[in-house]
């Protein structure tokens, strides 16, 4: 039945992007980047019973916090994460060029924002589900003011998930042909599931070619106490676009 949520789900809306939804009161929940039709950038809740047919609100959502840390250019690329009995969102968010948006939420109606992660430029920040040596621990994948000419994992560490160091490489692209679907930048997914053998990551992986950008998907093994470490990862993407909606539209050729 896919595309199980379509681009116009509500009605503004010119695309959705549904990239984070987690188990709540007995069905889902959701953050979703939802384009208007200028094709600004936002980020929308949204709930489910079975997590197929979705409600999504029709108002962005609406941060408290610090107004000069609120104060909205753009958001997009949500993640959720379930930690210490909250629901913390990360995005990417306008401030001075794409960075980190940190907020929590506990009913996915009040949302609070805290401190941006890092400097401009950043993207994919995603949380991991647990303290890792009593520390919170964040992918992203620091970039530059163009479109990603390069794109490589970093894993962060906080105290207090306001102050971001201890940054560690974690993952790059891979740039002969031994895995060129992901020879031009790579980028972390969802939250890490933690498994008896490693962190399982799911990320995207891109090349570029005469026709543009091509997204694909691929999975790693991180180290449990030490995510920076690669034990295992793709050398044959797992999904690539294939459906007509995959490989047509506003930003083509995307699984």
């Amino acid at each position: 039945g896919n595309p199980i949520i379509k681009r116009d789900a509500i009605p503004s809306s010119n695309s959705v992007f549904n990239s984070a939804v987690v188990p709540f009161e007995g069905g889902f929940a959701g953050v979703f980047r939802c384009d208007s039709r200028s094709l600004s950038m936002d980020i929308f809740p949204g709930f489910s019973k079975d997590g197929i047919h979705w409600d999504i609100g029709h108002e962005p959502i609406d941060f408290a916090g610090d107004p000069e840390v609120t104060a909205r250019q753009y958001r997009y690329d949500p993640r959720v994460c379930v930690l210490d009995g909250k629901y913390h969102v990360t995005w990417c968010n306008g401030y001075h060029g794409p960075t980190i948006g940190v907020g929590y939420t506990e009913d996915f109606k009040t949302f609070h924002q805290l401190e941006n992660a890092f400097l401009p430029y950043n993207r994919n920040g995603v949380l991991f589900p647990r303290k890792i040596g009593g520390l919170y621990a964040m992918l992203s994948r620091p970039s530059d003011t163009g479109h990603t000419p390069f794109g490589d994992i970093f894993v962060s560490f906080s105290p207090d998930m306001t102050y971001w160091g201890r940054h560690r490489f974690v993952m790059g692209t891979v740039t002969d042909d031994r895995s060129a679907w992901q020879s031009k930048k790579v980028g972390a997914g969802p939250i890490p599931i933690e498994t008896d053998e490693g962190w399982l990551l799911i990320y995207h992986g891109v090349i570029l070619t005469c026709n543009g950008f091509v997204y694909r998907m691929g999975c790693a093994l991180l180290d449990l106490e030490k995510p920076w470490r690669v034990l295992l990862r793709s050398r044959d993407y797992i999904l690539g676009p294939e459906k007509l909606y995959e490989c047509v539209g506003d930003v083509p050729n995307v699984t």
